[in-house]
């Protein structure tokens, strides 16, 4: 075990207790209900910290707050092939919808906190992970948990839908590959059964909503 969590040496991510998502309203999927309530606790700076990733990814009395953004053009949705130069081994080879990663310690430069940090977190990952040329806009939609598998049962989503007015959209990184736009109703249909669990659970949530 040691030697397969070698590869985070040295890194911090940011955690949240597990307790204080039981406060907020434990669940299984999506929540919207209380939404606002629940992303002011969540990034609040007394209700979160650094910790070491090596122990964090093994520790589910704590959940890794992640930024999970979907992008959106139309009715198509931006997804791609996760790689093996991605962070996750778990993932590879796995279709996503999500394009995001971990806190870390630099998104607090400038001293930024809470709320600041965390949205210079977004901004970054999408930054290092993204090449895009069309105009954005961008919100909160939901938390997204899953227990049903242990990368979920240490990590916490907030899902952000990003709408593009293009697709000008290319990838910056080996670990997203196969960049491409597809309707939502494909990836509901013939593509889901290939989709990463996060990207289900978010799929068939913008599916049912009609958001």
């Amino acid at each position: 075990m040691l030697g397969g969590m070698s590869k985070y040496a040295g890194e911090e991510v940011l955690v949240v207790p597990r307790a204080l998502l039981n406060e907020i309203g434990a669940f299984q999927g999506v929540k919207t209900a209380g939404l606002d309530a629940a992303i002011e606790r969540l990034l609040d700076p007394q209700s979160h910290f650094f910790m070491e990733r090596s122990a964090a990814e093994d520790d589910p009395s704590h959940k890794q707050l992640i930024p999970y953004c979907i992008f959106r053009c139309g009715e198509r949705i931006l997804h791609y092939t996760r790689g093996k130069a991605g962070g996750e081994s778990r993932l590879h080879a796995k279709i996503s919808v999500g394009v995001g990663g971990h806190i870390n310690p630099v998104d607090t430069g400038n001293g930024r906190t809470g709320p600041d940090a965390y949205h210079a977190a977004v901004a970054r990952e999408i930054d290092e992970e993204l090449e895009i040329a069309a105009h954005t806009t961008r919100h909160i939609i939901a938390l997204l948990n899953d227990e049903s598998n242990p990368v979920g049962q240490v990590h916490l989503g907030i899902v952000h839908l990003i709408e593009l007015d293009s697709t000008a959209v290319s990838s910056r990184e080996d670990a997203l590959t196969d960049l491409s736009f597809t309707p939502l109703a494909e990836l509901n249909g013939e593509l889901f059964d290939r989709l990463e669990t996060w990207s289900q659970i978010c799929i068939r949530h913008l599916a049912e909503r009609k958001i």
